[in-house]
């Protein structure tokens, strides 16, 4: 019997490795619509976070695993979050661990109600297949998730793009202030 090297690398302090990790960025640039104002002291080539993954076939029963993350910028207050989606296969979870740092992961039913769940090194959180997801950077350090979620889910952001989270969170100081969103946003 022969005894390989894995073909994937994930050492928790990095991010992981391998013929198969593919590398997306979101710039500032990309991302200005997700907030509420636009920030003139951020350059549009600002990192907002990095999303490496491995993706298997669109079948079911495949996995994906993927690693986001999110740097520690403020957009006049408001916290750097992702774009945040609903599964296009409403019968997909998906398990979110965070590997460093501090945020929020804000959850979002089909009615639209909004709650968050602390993140914070080594927490786990379930998110179940009708509930569309974001994450929020609330620390002055990198945050970093690592994800599992069938390979089958398939992104729906047009759902959010066309109603939104209903909240906004922002740091001032180091307290967290949650907003709910203007209804002409």
């Amino acid at each position: 019997m022969k005894i390989i090297e894995p073909s994937l690398i994930h050492d928790w302090d990095k991010e992981p490795c391998g013929k198969e990790v593919t590398v997306s960025t979101k710039l500032y640039k990309d991302a200005k619509d997700l907030y509420e104002s636009v920030d003139e002291s951020l350059h549009d080539d600002t990192v907002m976070y990095e999303v490496y993954s491995v993706s298997s076939q669109s079948e079911p029963g495949k996995l994906n695993w993927g690693l986001t993350v999110m740097h520690p910028v403020k957009v006049n207050g408001e916290c750097n979050m992702t774009r945040g989606h609903f599964h296009e296969n409403m019968d997909c979870e998906e398990y979110y661990w965070c590997s460093k740092g501090t945020g929020l992961l804000m959850l979002m039913d089909e009615e639209g109600k909004c709650w968050c769940e602390k993140m914070y090194e080594g927490s786990l959180h379930h998110i179940r297949s009708d509930w569309a997801h974001r994450l929020i950077n609330t620390g002055d350090t990198y945050l970093k998730v690592v994800a599992c979620w069938p390979a089958d889910a398939g992104h729906d952001y047009a759902r959010i793009e066309h109603s939104g989270f209903t909240y906004r969170v922002y740091c001032e100081g180091k307290d967290i202030i949650v907003k709910e969103r203007r209804t002409n946003e």
